[in-house]
């Protein structure tokens, strides 16, 4: 099973693989460029997150929740205040991740998605203004992340379960 799949159909050593990606790859060199940074009193870093990480995430329980620890990891531009750290959220975005976890048949597989190109130039302008985060993207995407922001935990799961569900994006009508 992929890992758009119900948490207890998925693979435990797939899902070690994502918390390996986005979470302790990210801290690993997090760690070691904050150092040199701190010894030269400057730098930047561009963390990449996504809006998925402000949601629970029916069918990406894992994927989500491993995009959301990205907040707390960034919790380091208050430790460093003139160390510059931005965490960039963007959406959906045209790259090979939905068919790399075969979301092909879901709704969100099958919605508009932005520009890379975009959404990394909005990532930069981002880090070098100082910025300290970025909904990066469309303004469809900007605000699906500003109705994030006040919606209930369980509103925004059952949200998430019906553009992800396996599926959905063959259904019409939702």
């Amino acid at each position: 099973m992929g890992p758009d799949s119900p948490f207890a159909d998925n693979d435990l050593e797939r899902e070690l693989e994502i918390v390996d990606l986005n979470v302790r790859s990210t801290v690993h060199l997090a760690k070691r460029v904050l150092r040199d940074m701190k010894e030269r009193d400057g730098g930047s870093i561009l963390v990449t997150s996504s809006i998925a990480a402000t949601m629970p995430g029916s069918f990406q329980a894992v994927c989500n929740a491993s995009k959301s620890s990205l907040l707390s990891v960034v919790a380091t531009q208050n430790e460093l205040k003139d160390t510059g750290i931005t965490l960039m959220m963007p959406g959906r975005t045209e790259t090979d991740f939905f068919d790399r976890v075969d979301m092909d048949d879901t709704k969100v597989g099958r919605q508009y998605k932005d520009d890379p190109a975009e959404v990394a130039r909005q990532g930069l302008d981002a880090l070098f203004s100082g910025k300290d985060k970025r909904v990066a993207g469309s303004m469809q995407t900007k605000e699906q992340g500003l109705d994030q922001q006040g919606a209930a935990r369980s509103a925004k799961a059952e949200a998430h379960r019906k553009v992800a569900e396996p599926g959905s994006g063959e259904r019409d009508g939702d």
